[in-house]
């Protein structure tokens, strides 16, 4: 049996393994033997479609269900606020902001140095302690009877809840393919929009224990959804897994089809690494992390406008009456339904296309028309209609996003921490978000807001990328990029990552 040897970094490869012959295999440097070497490849690729099911069955559902939590615990306070919580806690609505922003300052501060700790402690204990951590300062949030104190609540929760999403995106990119992590990334991020729609039907439950044991029905919604977080939070030390050379679920075989098939992918991010301080700079110098920035601000500064305002939004469309809190909660579920579809179907279209930025480019303008008609018209039945559109068309860029980032990035702790700051520095236009919805019906100031963050940064910015990387792939391809690797050392080509000549983006 023939055998290619590399000679240059692993993560340079760029064939398929699948498509190197029936009678070849190939010996990579520092990963297990080809468990699988005498096989056909339609025998390959039976056994690599049941291994990425049992990925999925293995990480999926329990990660999407902690995400759905982790959402529902972040925007309920919208939910909160039409059941009378600034009435009872006495705030202005300068104040109910404030709350609001609070949040986003210390979720952005924190989020960088999440995926640090997760490679650092492992995925199975860092995300199991910060969701019990969360878990509690949501529960708090229930006994609170000033602003200060709601303040307090929502910075730490700022805190605890920083790394969940970073770290499950870094996460979800240490085991799979570049072209099948945006409908991972999809599928997990549904459950914000799921979210969306269960924490409607869940407030419109709980509200009914109003004056039960002398607490309103918003501080029940924030008591009884924290006590499920902890819950959740202490189950999770047996839930959640960890990489793909530690896990235990994995047989010898599998492991190695899974460290290969990441290393034939052009990806490190699957092996062991010690950081290195280089990596941080190699990220803050990489003008992909700025692009990155630039592009994730635009569907995060509207996500949380749309999910913490949504319920204000409906209350104020008139379809019924200012005490029919039920009524109004109810009304925000089928936007998030949508959503949620569109998101996944979205998702699995861009990884089986192989391309990201087209799908950014196609979903920009359909929220723009959304908040265009909300923005425009006062007749309520067309503004319901428009936060469909909204919804449709925010949802799914954030996972294309993220996908589209990480697809970008090689190495460990590089990835981690580019992630890191882009997802950070989206989460920080929060403040943006919680300060910019004023003067009921029309919310002129907001939805302007989100009008032009949609235009500029999702739409500029996914252009903006797209051609750039475009060029740059074209360039490598070219060879004109060579040069980068004359005279260094087989150590330090392979700490190249995605600076390496061989490295072609996704685009």
């Amino acid at each position: 049996m023939a055998h290619l040897h590399l000679v240059s970094a692993p993560a340079r490869y760029q064939a398929d393994e699948a498509m190197v012959g029936d009678n070849i295999s190939i010996d990579i440097p520092g990963l297990p033997d080809d468990p699988d070497s005498g096989l056909t490849v339609a025998e390959k690729a039976a056994l690599d479609r049941k291994l990425l099911w049992k990925l999925d069955l293995m990480l999926l559902p329990w990660l999407c269900f902690l995400y759905l939590i982790c959402f529902l615990d972040r925007t309920n306070i919208g939910n909160a606020k039409i059941a009378h919580l600034t009435k009872d806690v006495h705030m202005s609505t300068t104040q109910y902001n404030l709350t609001l922003t609070v949040f986003f300052i210390s979720y952005a501060a924190f989020e960088a140095i999440a995926n640090v700790l997760i490679k650092r402690f492992r995925p199975s204990v860092v995300l199991p302690i910060i969701m019990a951590l969360w878990g509690l300062c949501m529960l708090s949030m229930g006994f609170v009877h000033n602003w200060s104190g709601l303040m307090a609540a929502r910075w730490f929760l700022g805190v605890t809840e920083s790394g969940l999403f970073p770290g499950v995106n870094y996460y979800l990119s240490c085991w799979y393919r570049r072209s099948e992590l945006a409908l991972r990334a999809a599928i997990f991020f549904s459950a914000a929009a799921l979210s969306g729609s269960f924490g409607g039907l869940l407030a419109a439950a709980i509200e009914n224990l109003d004056s039960k044991g002398g607490k309103p029905g918003w501080a029940w919604i924030f008591i009884i959804e924290g006590a499920i977080t902890v819950i959740v939070g202490l189950v999770s030390f047996w839930m959640v897994h960890d990489f793909p050379d530690e896990v235990k679920f994995l047989s010898e075989d599998d492991r190695a089809r899974v460290l290969r098939r990441l290393t034939l992918d052009q990806q490190h991010s699957a092996t062991r690494e010690d950081f290195k301080i280089m990596y941080l700079w190699q990220a803050l110098k990489d003008w992909k992390t700025y692009a990155g920035m630039l592009l994730y601000m635009g569907p995060l500064m509207p996500l949380y406008s749309f999910s913490l305002f949504l319920p204000t939004i409906i209350a104020n469309l008139g379809f019924t009456t200012s005490t029919s809190i039920v009524k109004n909660q109810l009304l925000s579920v089928p936007p998030y339904a949508v959503a949620a579809v569109a998101t996944v179907a979205i998702g699995y279209l861009s990884d089986r296309q192989k391309k990201r930025g087209l799908y950014n480019i196609i979903c920009a303008p359909v929220g723009i028309l959304g908040f265009s008609m909300l923005l425009g018209s006062t007749n309520p039945s067309l503004q319901y209609a428009g936060t469909f559109f909204a919804a449709t068309g925010i949802y799914p860029t954030i996972p294309i996003t993220t996908a589209w980032i990480s697809n970008n990035v090689d190495g460990v702790y590089k990835r981690g921490i580019v992630l890191g700051l882009v997802i950070g520095w989206g989460n920080l236009n929060g403040v943006v978000s919680s300060n910019v919805f004023f003067h009921p019906p029309r919310f002129v100031e907001g939805h302007a807001t989100i009008i032009a963050y949609m235009t500029v940064c999702i739409l500029g910015g996914s252009i903006l990328m797209w051609i750039l990387l475009t060029r740059e792939n074209a360039k490598r391809r070219n060879g004109d990029r060579n040069h980068w690797v004359e005279g260094k050392t087989q150590e330090e080509i392979e700490e190249m990552g995605d600076r390496h000549p061989d490295f072609i983006f996704t685009t």
